[in-house]
């Protein structure tokens, strides 16, 4: 049985902060799954989106194995820019698939995609295999996640919803921080780092079952024949977008490292991605080669105010999440020498905290329907949290480094996965899958953009200031040795040279923690608005009550 959902035509003009509670004088129908099928059905579900944020970032202590391997340093950097070029690109395509095609089939097709891509990786005889099998593995994955959230969403009732749209969330959040410490003991052990991907295999298998014979079937467009459903997705419009992240990530990724940020080719670049983000907008506004119904960006949205601030929120959120996740374990791998496999477990103390935050605030709204503390003291945390890391440097106690972390994963867990539930307050039934599209687009997207501006900072302040101090020392070996690939680059410097560029590179680490700070000013501003517009209605029709009550 489809769940009743909020829609812009039953629910307050404006977003509130509340979601539907345990009060509510209507009961609602319970979930058609229940028991023991629906404990296998939630683990499958939530082992993809498990293995989706293992492999963002599992190749991060894979690299220096497969650089031996085929030696190609130059193209190294694609093997990270392939699975979140693919995975950013598709994730509104995929909102329009689920929101068009049979949801369990859709879904297994995308968990193939993936399994097919992890398979390419780890069998891969070149690095030209390896990254076409990455971007197999970002686009399949992208679709897994939507697919998750969709699932989910179209299986549980409103009350218990923002509790089980927190799961995925931590799962992928699990994934992501066990990747480097995977991927690390994979290549020191004798199964050799192709183990890296060949997981992914070993799980998909296990739950294979579960897919085939247990997650329930949902038809989104039953009666309607397939071409039908092909016409109502804008492939042109995937297309387009998938050039606009191609050209602009490329510009952000290869400036500076790989090209000078003046020469021809990042300029091209950079013109080609606004050119065709303009050819995307034209599209979307004129409805080219689709009708003005399935443009891939429903304007609607565009028109919705509200539901774009939820998304910038989950934006800040997850930036706010994935900064520390690559940066933390920088941080002591370069002061304190750890092995890949230690800095993941320095990293622990900051993700149990996201995971106790984000499963927090989905129980409490699931039971009480107020939101918004959640987003504006998450946004106060993140922010405090961001300042003190930013001020972090080679002395700083790993305590303090340790407690300026659990601020940060404090913050960012308690507004993580709540904007998947607050958007489907503010649309009709026929928009929910693409409002989760949606939240799955800002949520993945972000930090593709982000984390390329991070890593861009950070390689071109670095290696521009080191260079300063070696000045005999190629660009080439300033980037190993920045990346964590040049151990013996580095060993090879006198002690005191060691530590000035040990300094260089922390310092230029701290800087990635601004772009979490102005995320969490935003998410600040952000929950201020949705408080004076509370109050503001709440004037008007005489409603007593404070915004903290989350009626509406």
């Amino acid at each position: 049985m489809e769940p009743e959902f909020l829609s812009e035509k039953t629910a307050p003009a404006d977003i509130s902060s509340n979601i539907p509670d345990a009060t509510s004088s209507t009961p609602e129908p319970p979930r058609t799954v229940q028991g023991f099928a629906w404990i296998l059905i939630l683990l499958s579900i939530l082992s993809c989106t498990f293995l989706y944020g293992l492999d963002q970032t599992i190749v991060a202590n894979v690299q220096p194995a497969i650089v031996s391997r085929f030696d190609s340093l130059s193209e190294l950097a694609w093997i990270s820019v392939a699975f979140l070029l693919a995975a950013a690109s598709s994730n509104l395509f995929w909102g329009q698939m689920y929101g068009r095609f049979n949801v369990k089939y859709l879904y297994m097709t995308c968990v193939l995609l993936f399994e097919v891509g992890s398979a390419i990786c780890g069998a891969a005889p070149s690095m030209a295999a390896l990254i076409v099998g990455r971007a197999i593995c970002g686009f399949g994955g992208a679709g897994m996640y939507t697919g998750s959230m969709t699932l989910l969403s179209l299986t549980t009732t409103e009350q218990e919803r923002a509790f089980y749209l927190g799961l995925p969330g931590i799962t992928w959040g699990a994934g992501t921080v066990l990747g480097p410490i995977l991927g690390g003991a994979f290549t020191d052990s004798s199964a050799g780092w192709r183990w890296a991907f060949y997981i992914n295999l070993v799980i998909g298998a296990v739950f294979a079952p579960v897919y085939v014979w247990l997650v329930p079937s949902k038809d989104m467009q039953p009666g309607k024949s397939m071409k039908e459903r092909i016409k109502g997705v804008d492939l042109l419009g995937f297309v387009l977008m998938t050039g606009t992240f191609t050209a602009g990530l490329m510009a952000i990724s290869f400036g500076g490292t790989e090209y000078a940020w003046d020469s021809a080719q990042i300029i091209a670049l950079f013109v080609v991605a606004g050119v065709v983000t303009a050819m995307y907008w034209t599209q979307q506004y004129f409805a080219f080669g689709v009708a003005r119904e399935h443009v891939s960006f429903p304007l609607v949205f565009l028109k919705n105010a509200d539901l774009l601030l939820v998304a910038l929120v989950e934006a800040s959120a997850i930036t706010a999440t994935f900064i520390p996740i690559y940066f933390l374990p920088l941080f002591f791998a370069f002061v304190h020498g750890d092995s890949p496999m230690m800095t993941g477990v320095r990293l622990l103390p900051y993700v149990v905290f996201v995971v106790f935050t984000c499963l927090l605030s989905g129980h409490v709204v699931s039971k009480n329907g107020q939101w918004l503390p959640w987003f504006l003291g998450g946004g106060i945390l993140v922010l405090a949290g961001s300042a003190a890391m930013y001020t972090v440097n080679e002395h700083t106690s790993k305590a303090n480094v340790y407690g300026y972390s659990v601020l940060l994963g404090l913050g960012a867990g308690s507004y993580l996965q709540l904007p998947f539930a607050v958007a489907q307050m503010k649309v009709d039934p026929v928009y929910i899958t693409g409002a989760v599209g949606f939240m799955a687009f800002a949520q993945l997207s972000a930090p593709s953009v982000t984390m390329a501006i991070a890593e861009a900072v950070f390689l071109n302040e670095a290696s521009g200031q080191i260079q300063q101090i070696l000045p005999n020392m190629s660009l080439e070996d300033i980037h190993r040795i920045i990346s964590g690939l040049g151990g013996d680059q580095l060993a090879s410097l006198g002690q005191a040279t060691i530590q000035r560029v040990i300094h260089i590179i922390v310092r230029n680490i701290s800087k990635a923690y601004i772009l979490c700070f102005v995320g969490a000013g935003v998410t600040i501003l952000i929950s201020v608005y949705f408080g004076v517009s509370e109050l503001g209605r709440r004037k008007k029709t005489g409603k007593k009550g404070t915004v903290e009550d989350g009626a509406s």
